[in-house]
């Protein structure tokens, strides 16, 4: 059962999809190469990078918004403070509640990466579309079906061809892990 699992993620994984308006006809090693270079141009500019994504997803952001900063040495931001979610889902909508602090801190220079294993968060929708219209970078990560709608909103698109949300978010933590260490500072 183990090795049809592993199996099953390591097809997962040698099947990934990428698309967006900086690449991809070489495919994942490309987009790799552009995430990095979009990476690094960012850090040596002072910009920040911010990570977002809903339950598990939100917990994958929180992690690599730490590994970045510690790793890579890039100014990172997550939004997973409990009062302010509840605050801004309260007082305004739960679909706003990335939109409204990207609206008093997002720059075109920055960076948003968005994770969400069905690609059709509300939320997450709408911080993509305002950090496109920004003129920020957008990074997605995304699975299940190949029709989610995240798909289609960033500069570079991950998608995974995963049936379960555990493939998802393993396929996830690996393409994140992947680009982080790309761009880490510090000695292997």
């Amino acid at each position: 059962m183990w090795n049809k699992h592993t199996e099953k993620l390591q097809n997962c994984l040698s099947s990934i999809e990428v698309s967006g308006n900086h690449c991809c006809k070489d495919g994942c090693d490309q987009a790799f190469a552009v995430w990095k270079e979009m990476t690094e141009r960012l850090r040596d500019q002072g910009k920040i990078i911010y990570l977002i994504g809903n339950g598990a997803s939100a917990s994958m952001a929180s992690h690599f918004s730490a590994d970045l900063a510690k790793n890579a040495h890039v100014h990172t931001q997550v939004f997973t403070d409990l009062a302010l979610i509840t605050a801004l889902a309260n007082d305004i909508s739960y679909d706003q509640v990335f939109v409204e602090p990207l609206k008093r801190r997002l720059t075109p220079n920055d960076m948003l990466v968005a994770i969400s294993s069905s690609g059709n968060s509300p939320n997450v929708l709408k911080a993509c579309a305002f950090a496109a219209e920004t003129g920020a970078s957008v990074v997605t990560l995304s699975a299940m079906s190949p029709k989610n709608n995240l798909r289609t909103l960033g500069d570079i698109n991950f998608w995974l061809p995963a049936d379960t949300y555990g493939m998802a978010e393993t396929g996830h933590a690996c393409i994140l892990h992947y680009w982080m260490d790309s761009v880490s500072t510090s000695p292997a």
